[in-house]
């Protein structure tokens, strides 16, 4: 069962619409949903993620400007407020 939550990042316009057009133009399997994340960047810290993806048990849904996303709940730490 999912569980939608506060959006715990957001997307610049400039973001929504690049997001929007790749989910339009490009063949996008409806199961696909945008990732944010982060992955471990070793001596330079986070690596932050973003690109489509299935949702698995681990992830907390959202949606930002009508689009749904998805992040592995351990990640939302890491991305609490941040802008892309």
């Amino acid at each position: 069962m999912e569980t939608l939550i506060a959006a715990p990042v957001s997307l610049t316009q400039g973001a929504v619409e690049e997001v929007k057009r790749l989910m339009h133009e490009i063949d996008f399997d409806k199961r696909n949903l945008l990732r944010v994340g982060v992955k471990g960047g070793g001596c330079s810290g986070m690596t932050y993620v973003l690109g489509f993806d299935i949702p698995t048990e681990k992830d907390d849904h959202f949606e930002i400007a009508s689009i749904p996303c998805i992040m592995e709940r351990s990640h939302g730490i890491y991305l609490m407020g941040m802008e892309v």
